[in-house]
């Protein structure tokens, strides 16, 4: 067994996460914990989930692929008493979260939270809700939380300003062995340079700034999404590539030339540091996450993006691949539970539940 960090808690722990982001959903949420799981359970712990499959569920409204649990309090306290965790994370503000949070709060279980998704903006993106309403109900849901883990320090300050109180920093990581520089002949009649877009076709991802640009080459999207029928039809000269996965998806960050990150609401963006890792400079906004990401060695910012897209193709692949190597899944895993163990000590006896116990391992999807 890999020796346990200095930071982590000698023993080997049982932490719980709850979320309400899960497979069969891919994003940087469930890919996030997913991978942190994998990691802390190669230190010695065990971590197990309660996620929207273990419930009746409803499709989220304009977000379909996305199920919210019905009604969850019942067998959420049953899954928590099964699984006699040693730590709580609460991973999502959605159902399952504010369930998790009221029994937290009414057993006196300490627990963390995670500030994923710039909530507040997507809502306002799809619904138009005032930005304000919805950082009130965030600050409230977090407020009780021991340690409320940010991506960013950009973020971390922008919610310092905001009023939310005990923020932890909590970086990501990048498959190293898999996204890696290689051969760029999976698409030989795009014309170069190729610019790409990997992620989620929804609105809220800005996709339009990107494919209305006027470029030389060829533009490439990789993804599935709401959107994609309307951006298919509005930008018919970019290739459209749909979803992929594992091996097949890696290959399509090796195609390209710039990899182009068009988000203003993304708190990190994984996919830049796979693009990085694959030797792909990134053209991005200046705005937190690519700017906390990138150096002017392996990215442009500039609020125009086309400047930035040029600005970057010229640089080192090389440079782009070194700084990937700073961010490792292992290091992420390390911090998630170093924010966790200061407070087992105010953990107290989960009453054991009644009946046959239930099992709720880490079990991520065939394939993920």
């Amino acid at each position: 067994m890999t020796p346990l960090h200095p930071f982590l808690h000698p023993q080997p722990l049982r932490l719980l996460v709850v979320t309400d982001a899960w497979y069969p959903q891919v994003n940087g949420v469930v890919r996030t914990l997913d991978t942190v799981a994998r990691e802390a359970s190669l230190l010695g712990h065990t971590v197990g989930f309660i996620s929207p499959d273990q419930f009746r569920t409803l499709p989220m409204p304009s977000y379909p692929e996305i199920r919210l649990a019905l009604f969850p309090g019942r067998r959420l306290r049953r899954l928590v008493a099964s699984f006699r965790p040693d730590a709580i994370h609460i991973a999502t503000e959605g159902p399952l979260g504010w369930a998790a949070r009221r029994l937290c709060l009414k057993r006196g279980l300490p627990f963390t939270t995670a500030y994923h998704t710039r909530f507040p903006e997507y809502v306002q993106a799809r619904f138009k809700v005032p930005t304000g309403l919805t950082f009130r109900l965030m600050r409230r849901f977090h407020a009780p939380s021991r340690g409320l883990m940010v991506a960013t320090r950009s973020l971390f300050q922008e919610l310092t300003a905001r009023g939310f109180s005990n923020l932890r920093q909590w970086s990501r990581g990048v498959d190293l062995d898999r996204f890696a520089p290689g051969a760029k002949d999976l698409l030989p009649d795009l014309p170069r340079p190729i610019f790409t877009y990997v992620g989620r076709l929804a609105v809220e991802k800005n996709i339009d700034a990107f494919l209305a640009l006027d470029l030389p080459g060829s533009k490439l999207v990789v993804g599935d999404g709401p959107e994609m029928a309307r951006l298919k039809a509005t930008y018919p000269k970019v290739h459209f590539a749909g979803a992929r996965h594992g091996e097949d998806l890696a290959a399509h960050f090796r195609a390209g030339d710039v990899f182009v990150f068009p988000s203003r609401t993304d708190t990190f963006g994984l996919v830049i540091l796979e693009a990085l890792a694959s030797g792909l400079p990134v053209a991005a906004y200046p705005v937190p996450g690519p700017a906390d990401i990138l150096t002017p060695e392996v990215g442009a910012l500039d609020e125009d993006l086309r400047a930035a897209c040029l600005r970057a193709l010229p640089l080192d692949p090389q440079a782009c691949r070194d700084h990937a190597l700073r961010f490792t899944w292992r290091a992420t895993a390390t911090q998630f539970v170093h924010h966790i163990t200061p407070f087992l000590q105010d953990w107290p006896a989960v009453p054991a539940p009644k009946g046959r116990p239930v099992a709720i391992p880490h079990r991520p999807a065939e394939g993920a």
